[in-house]
């Protein structure tokens, strides 16, 4: 006979109930139409460190190609409804990332998604904001807001842009950070430097984002002046949210997608259907902003826990 579940998981069930309903209600005050979209696709995320689910299809072949992804977001399909019309949208809902199992990881997770059409990403920054102290009631939580820059300047007195790998291994073994360096990109040793150095460093009471990434993290974000216009918003030392001004060029998107499909033949990954579709929707959707933001990422947060289990009905290992 299993056991009675206890205070704790009950409590962590009935905050991820409150949760999703303080979400709903805050886009319906504040107009987005929420949408359920595709789990399975036939194309997949081409981005060589996120790794996806894949599985096959029995039926019919008029039903499609065989094949289909997991998807680790659900910002294609969201992509193109924009394209056709939809207007400022969101999702809440399932994503699944092969791989990724740990303290703060598992293979799948809750994600809410959401585009403003026509709005600027500061703007954006300070919607992220104002969702997080409404959902944990609590006015108060500050924001502050940093180029990445800077934040790497003043942390560590280095230009992103000049300091080779070299000396940011230097840095990263200086803090100790002891990873083995075969195959690992400048962009690499930057984010190690992130997660391990400042990240823990992050003011638990407070919200801080950071934006101006470099161009060669711009992911599907467009680029400026060499900076990439995206964002990652952090609540204490957890990384909740990571928005873009989207791109629409479907050629610089194709590029894009071209580049992380090289890599991840270099890396000996499994290669990715390329997803036409978005591509052939970019040149129809609206100037607009999006973000994704992770629902468990919040809860743990919420309820001040640094295990991902502590907030799920059932971890990767007890499903």
């Amino acid at each position: 006979m299993s056991s009675k579940v206890s205070p704790q998981r009950l409590n962590a069930l009935r905050a991820r109930a409150a949760l999703n309903a303080d979400i709903r209600a805050y886009f319906a005050a504040h107009g987005a139409l929420e949408v359920e979209t595709p789990i399975l696709s036939q194309a997949g995320n081409t981005e060589p460190n996120i790794e996806s689910f894949v599985t096959s299809f029995h039926g019919s072949v008029h039903g499609g190609s065989k094949w289909r992804w997991m998807r680790t977001s659900p910002e294609f399909p969201l992509k193109r409804l924009l394209a056709e019309g939809v207007g400022d949208v969101y999702e809440l809902g399932r994503v699944f990332r092969d791989g990724e199992s740990g303290g703060r990881h598992n293979p799948e997770f809750t994600m809410l998604e959401w585009y403003r059409v026509g709005w600027t990403l500061s703007k954006l920054i300070e919607e992220c904001a104002d969702l997080i102290r409404a959902v944990a009631h609590n006015n108060a939580i500050a924001l502050d807001v940093v180029s990445f820059d800077e934040l790497y300047q003043s942390h560590f007195g280095i230009d992103v842009d000049t300091i080779g790998i070299a000396r940011l291994q230097s840095i990263a073994q200086q803090n100790g950070i002891d990873i083995a360096p075969e195959g690992l990109s400048k962009d690499d040793w930057l984010d190690l430097l992130m997660t391990h150095c400042l990240q823990p460093a992050m003011h638990a009471d407070r919200m801080l984002a950071v934006h101006g990434f470099p161009a060669s993290q711009a992911a599907l974000a467009r680029v400026t002046d060499g900076r990439a216009e995206r964002f990652e918003l952090y609540w204490g030392s957890y990384e909740v949210a990571n928005g873009y001004h989207e791109l629409t060029d479907p050629l610089e998107q194709g590029r894009r997608f071209t580049a992380d499909l090289q890599r991840r033949a270099e890396r000996g990954q499994v290669a990715i259907e390329m997803d036409t579709r978005l591509l052939t929707a970019l040149p129809e959707m609206p100037d607009c902003c999006g973000v994704a933001m992770g629902v468990d990422r919040l809860l743990m947060v919420m309820l001040q826990t640094d295990r991902i289990a502590d907030v799920l009905a059932y971890d990767f290992a007890n499903s």
